[in-house]
This record gives C-alpha cells, structure tokens and sequence, in this order.
C-alpha cells in the first residue's frame, strides 16, 4: 500500500473529506508552493506535468502549462521536484499528465523514474482505461481515472476497476476553472456514482469557494482544487492563503 492509498483508508477510517491541491511544476517555486499548501492543511498533491495541448484545463492553467514550458519546464523538472519534497515531507504526490509527454519520454522508464523520486500515483487525463496495460501498478503506483456526469454505469464499472487509491469525478462537463456555482444535479449524481464504486471518490474541476466544500465535504472522500490556487500562483499570491480560504 502506497502513500496514496494509505491516505484514503484513513480519510475513510476518520470520515473526513480529504484535500487534494494541484500546482503545474515549473510556474514559479513548485518545492516552496508544495510546504505552503501541506502546511495550509493539503493532504495530497497533484504534480502537473506542463503541456503545449492541455485540452481538459482552462485558461488559467493553460497559462500556467505556458509559462512552466517557457521556463524550459521538461519531465524531468517533475522527478526533480518530487525528489526535493520528499527530502522534508512524505506528503503523497500524484503525477498529473496528459499522454503524449509520458509517451515520448518512455511509459516504462516514466513510471519506473516516478516511483524512484518518490512519486505515489499518476492521473492521465486522456488515457482511457482500456487503454491501461499495468505499467504504473508494476512500479507501485496509484493508478487514478476520470469519470464525468456522463458516464455510464459500463463506463463507471470499468474506470472503478482500473483505478487503485481512488476515483476522479469531474463536478461538470468542460474544462478546469474557477466557477461561482456547482452543477445543481452534482449531488444527487455523486451519490449515485459512488454507491456504484469500491474505490474511494475525489471531486475535481470548479470547486474554488469556501461554500463549495462545505457542500461536498460529507458527500465524498476528497476533493481537488486547482484553478484556484495556481490564479493566486499567477498574481503573486501565496497558494496556501488561498487554500485556506476554501477549506478553512
């Protein structure tokens, strides 16, 4: 059992909802942003790896993939990152990515060079999981798939048995980005999708406000904030401050 998966049997043990925090590696000092988010109260963090084409994010993380590539940002910056963390903190770390990097740098030299830098799971955007050949469960990673408001009960089923940690439920359809309202119809399909699941669940994509934790936090085991705090990354402001701002 790996960081991730210990952090999720004891969310679940404590019945306390879990936060996941996200930061794009190389925009700005991705080491300090990691302590200011752990010491804010993140239970996990979400390691993005920048890309040119990241068609699930917005445009405040599109930016932030932009200026991290702009800064010369490659994966191996990512095993570097992790490597410093993990010299003052056994916080779990999720390598978050879109396909393509991790496919020219090598999937099995990927995951074996994740696990070695201390790296605890990997979230691929855009790799489906039938697609999955257990090359990341073979080096000891959390494997995490997505699911959305229009998966289908074959679709849940599948996403569930290819992930080990937890599973990804995106609040709505469309891309990352800070939003002033959740879908109304969220929870009610959330308790839907998770009474269909032997994972655990994390809610991703919008939650940026105090009061939508506050709505979710009995309703799931973690949630993820990311938009929010890699704005406050982008304007020079501290992203633990903005953590704290949301879940107190």
């Amino acid at each position: 059992m790996n960081r991730v998966e210990s952090l999720f049997r004891s969310l679940r043990k404590s019945k306390r909802c879990g936060v996941i925090a996200y930061v794009t590696c190389g925009d700005g000092d991705t080491v300090r942003f990691v302590e200011e988010l752990e010491a804010a109260g993140a239970d996990a963090i979400e390691l993005g790896v920048p890309f040119s084409d990241p068609i699930a994010d917005g445009p405040v993380i599109q930016a932030a993939s932009q200026r991290a590539l702009m800064n010369g940002t490659t994966i191996r910056d990512l095993f570097t990152i992790a490597r410093a963390v993990r010299e003052r903190s056994q916080i779990p770390l999720i390598a978050f990515s879109y396909l393509n990097p991790i496919m020219r740098y090598g999937m099995d030299r990927f995951a074996n060079d994740a696990a070695a830098a201390g790296i605890d799971g990997v979230l691929i955007t855009d790799l489906p999981p039938e697609s999955a050949d257990g090359t990341f469960r073979k080096a000891g990673l959390a494997t995490t798939f997505l699911l959305a408001p229009t998966s289908t009960g074959a679709r849940i089923r599948a996403v569930d048995r290819a992930s080990r940690g937890f599973v990804y439920y995106v609040s709505t359809t469309g891309v990352t980005g800070t939003r002033s309202d959740l879908d109304p119809a969220l929870i009610t399909r959330l308790a839907e999708v998770r009474a269909k699941l032997r994972n655990p669940i994390a809610v991703g994509f919008g939650i940026s406000r105090r009061e939508h934790y506050e709505l979710l936090r009995d309703q799931c085991d973690a949630i993820v904030v990311g938009s929010a705090l890699v704005r406050a990354i982008e304007e020079k402001r501290s992203p633990g401050e903005a953590l704290r701002g949301i879940v107190g």
